[in-house]
């Protein structure tokens, strides 16, 4: 328990105490969580907040203590406030309002976690992560699915169900989509398949009337489309599905007990950051320690977990993240530079991963979703240009996608953390945005520098890896809204909370 804790619990003891257990279990169990559930994020961070709020009522303290962080995430959150009452459909951005919240997580975890109970968290933060690596890895060891080799001319799988007329999903499609040879189906209804039969199976034993999603890997993508429309006369076919096909795909992006890999790669992504900064503190430290070598095992189980994601721009950051942490590694040139080229070498594997999973020229940047971004960014920084200083208001643009300029139907956002705060709340969030990431850069190095000779190995540990992570998040918010990325952004919010928490009572070397 931390000395401020200590002095709450002082007052009203049992209480006190009981309380602030909870918050601790809260913020232990989101660390379990976290990479794989945003839902299972959520309640445990609810658990942790219920524990603090009755823990700051018996006691009257909250625990929170002032940083350079607080000025910036204030004029933050007021402008992104006064851009959704002045947004183009406001009624839209006012409801968006709600996803703010995420910045109660960096307030949260600093006003529950001591020094000791931080470090605790990150490291099982990370064996959850690692965990949920290696299931990727049995996962395509395994395989998935059933890859198509036939479809007959009345399958219903020709006319997949992407867009209803209404609500009801039990409506007419007025757009539909055909699944290809090559194409692999590896969840009908919610369940997942590995054969023709199977898919019959869940086909025959649905409700009439019932639209049947389907979780489909097609030309290297995911992709979840509402599905089959199950009629009594498909139930009765010999073979509802009208497919051909047998094998399991081994080729696929990776994504733990999840359906995002572009969440899972970007959470990977701090927790190998974290892992490698304990590593490498520890071997400075201690030598080839235990503590070094599990937490070495464990940056190499994450960091070929990211390439197994085949994520291209969080296989980037993950190698500059992780060149800044080893080369702020204050001795050892031949360790440096065996780290380095371990970094190369993972970041080479994930090249082939790329070239081997996603779709043709993905490695030149000229497949459709390298080309889809190009447009999708070029129509926004236009945009940008007419509303400078509010922006066009946070989810505005479901309204007026093809209006605004941009291509085709699928309304995505920019790919563009930096990007998106512009066009969603003017140019003015954005420099917020950039301060707020110049004061954490400047706290955490700071801190880190400050631990790097007192001996607290794991302290400093944890501190030289946010350096890298914050360093790779940076890199990938370029091409990709990880800010706003739901569980993503609870992370690095509670990363925050957890540097603020390691880097109290630190004096400046």
């Amino acid at each position: 328990m931390s000395s401020a804790a200590q002095n709450l619990a002082d007052q009203n003891p049992r209480s006190a105490s009981l309380f602030h257990k909870v918050a601790v279990l809260g913020l232990f169990l989101f660390s379990v969580f976290a990479p794989h559930s945003i839902a299972g994020a959520e309640i445990s961070l609810a658990i942790g907040a219920v524990g603090w709020i009755f823990r700051t009522l018996v006691t009257g303290r909250t625990g929170f203590r002032r940083s350079r962080l607080d000025l910036p995430i204030l004029l933050l959150l007021v402008w992104t406030v006064a851009s959704a009452f002045l947004s183009a459909e406001p009624s839209i951005s006012l409801a968006k309002l709600q996803s703010i919240h995420v910045f109660l997580t960096f307030y949260l975890t600093q006003a529950i976690a001591s020094r000791r109970t931080a470090v605790l968290m990150v490291a099982l933060m990370i064996l959850s992560g690692t965990a949920g690596t290696l299931f990727s890895i049995y996962d395509l060891v395994r395989g998935r699915g059933v890859v198509v080799t036939a479809i007959d001319a009345d399958s219903p799988f020709r006319k997949i169900g992407m867009k209803f007329a209404t609500s009801d999903r039990a409506s007419a499609p007025v757009e539909i989509i055909s699944l290809s040879k090559g194409d692999t189906i590896w969840k009908v209804g919610g369940e997942r398949v590995s054969s023709i039969p199977e898919i019959d199976d869940v086909i025959r034993r649905a409700q009439v009337g019932q639209l049947l999603s389907l979780s489909v890997i097609t030309h290297g993508e995911h992709a979840e489309w509402p599905g089959v429309h199950v009629t009594e006369s498909l139930q009765k076919a010999g073979s509802p599905s009208g497919l051909g096909g047998g094998g399991r795909l081994h080729r696929f992006r990776a994504s733990g007990w999840t359906k995002h890999y572009e969440y899972f790669a970007e959470i990977l992504q701090i927790l190998s950051q974290l892992s490698l900064g304990l590593a490498l503190a520890n071997f400075q430290n201690h030598g080839a320690n235990r503590r070094f070598k599990l937490a070495l095992i464990a940056t190499a189980v994450l960091a070929f977990g990211i390439a197994f994601t085949a994520m291209r721009t969080v296989l980037v950051a993950f190698a500059i993240g992780g060149c800044v942490v080893v080369w702020r590694t204050a001795k050892g040139s031949a360790s440096r530079f065996l780290v380095t080229a371990a970094i190369i070498f993972v970041f080479s594997f994930g090249v082939v991963v790329v070239w081997q999973t996603r779709a043709t020229h993905a490695l030149s940047l000229q497949d459709d979703s390298a080309s889809l971004r190009v447009r999708v960014a070029q129509v926004g920084l236009k945009r940008i240009l007419t509303n400078p200083v509010f922006g066009h208001g946070m989810d505005a643009v479901k309204k007026h996608w093809n209006e605004w300029g941009f291509p085709g139907d699928v309304m995505i956002h920019l790919h563009s953390t930096p990007l998106q705060l512009a066009f969603d709340r003017g140019l003015p969030a954005l420099f917020f945005w950039l301060w707020l990431m110049f004061a954490f850069w400047k706290l955490v190095t700071e801190g880190e520098l400050a631990t790097r000779e007192t001996g607290d190995t794991n302290r400093h540990g944890v501190l030289l890896g946010t350096t890298g992570a914050l360093a790779g998040f940076f890199v990938s918010s370029m091409v990709n809204y990880n800010f706003g990325a739901g569980v993503v952004a609870l992370v690095f919010w509670w990363m925050m909370g957890i540097t603020i928490s390691l880097s109290r009572d630190v004096r400046k070397p």
